[in-house]
């Protein structure tokens, strides 16, 4: 039994006929068939019922068919991964969730297309849920998203856990305070929860937050998207829970308050194949400590900037 094998199995399958799996790979009839009857005799068991219309599985041929299918599956990733750790295929597709584009994304991508021009960079909006299958499939080579979902062929690294805040209506309670205001506080408003699918997402991770304080928001109103949250919470419909680096979106329209409990972060989470450890990859995961590096030390000198104005401000006064 070889690839060829299982690659014409999964046409007829599909196709649930002959003549049309024939012509989907472009070989005549005869040859198909006895390549499915030599499989067959391999196996010491019919694979279909040869007299439906439409052709049908039997039940062993279904069992095989999940099995040939992801077997078809792992072999194309294979092929695509050596290529690329061979330099053949210089193409890298990275998932991400929306958030995370306004974090360090956006960097770490210029960051890599100037030290690697020669790679061909493509990014997927998708949820973490998604991401995980289009690694195993090929679709994408690393994905960055927020939720922990473990499965054994992906190795899953957190970035680091990203503060959350409220986003509030301008002209709202909580919008006066000056300072971080607690979950109570925040459940007692409607809150807007994303996505509404798939799930698991990052809803029920600000749900569960709430649940770990032993708390139910007033009143919970789920929508597809970040955007349209925030759209929602500008025009007073409710409250949302956000990662903090999303606060300059609509600022005009919107307050953004730290929450207090500690508890309140999100990871940012890098998702590779198991024994994907291509220079590509290598090269991402030095750039990200680069940049969050580079980060702290602009906060360190931030902070220092602050404290030294108001020392010279109390020393004036």
């Amino acid at each position: 039994m070889d690839l060829r094998h299982l690659k014409y199995f999964v046409a007829v399958a599909d196709e649930q006929n002959f003549t049309r799996a024939a012509e989907k790979l472009h070989i005549s009839q005869p040859p198909l068939s006895r390549q499915i009857q030599d499989l067959e005799a391999e196996l010491g068991l019919p694979l279909f019922e040869r007299g439906s219309r439409p052709l049908r599985l039997t039940e062993a041929g279904r069992f095989f068919y999940g099995h040939a299918t992801r077997m078809l599956e792992q072999a194309a990733q294979a092929i695509r991964t050596t290529r690329r750790i061979a330099q053949i295929d210089r193409r890298l597709v990275i998932g991400f969730v929306s958030s995370t584009m306004y974090g360090a994304l956006p960097q770490l991508v210029r960051l890599f297309r100037a030290a690697r021009p020669q790679t061909e960079l493509a990014l997927l909006e998708m949820s973490t849920v998604e991401q995980l299958e289009a690694l195993k499939t090929g679709r994408i080579d690393v994905g960055y998203g927020r939720i922990r979902l473990d499965d054994p062929a992906i190795k899953r690294e957190v970035l680091r856990e990203e503060r959350l805040v409220v986003a509030i209506p301008q002209g709202h309670d909580l919008s006066f305070s000056d300072g971080a205001v607690s979950l109570v506080e925040v459940a007692r408003y409607d809150n807007l929860v994303y996505p509404r699918t798939p799930r698991p997402g990052y809803a029920d991770q600000v749900l569960s937050l709430f649940r770990d304080q032993g708390l139910e928001p007033a009143n919970v109103h789920e929508v597809h998207e970040m955007q349209t949250a925030l759209g929602l919470v500008a025009s007073g419909m409710g409250v949302c829970v956000v990662p903090a680096s999303v606060h300059r979106l609509r600022p005009d329209e919107v307050v953004y308050r730290p929450i207090e409990e500690p508890q309140a972060v999100s990871p940012i989470i890098m998702s590779t194949r198991l024994h994907d450890r291509s220079e590509d990859l290598v090269l991402l995961r030095n750039l990200i400590d680069e940049i969050y590096l580079a980060q702290a030390e602009a906060r360190r000198l931030k902070e220092e900037a602050m404290q030294l104005a108001a020392t010279q401000s109390a020393a004036g006064a």
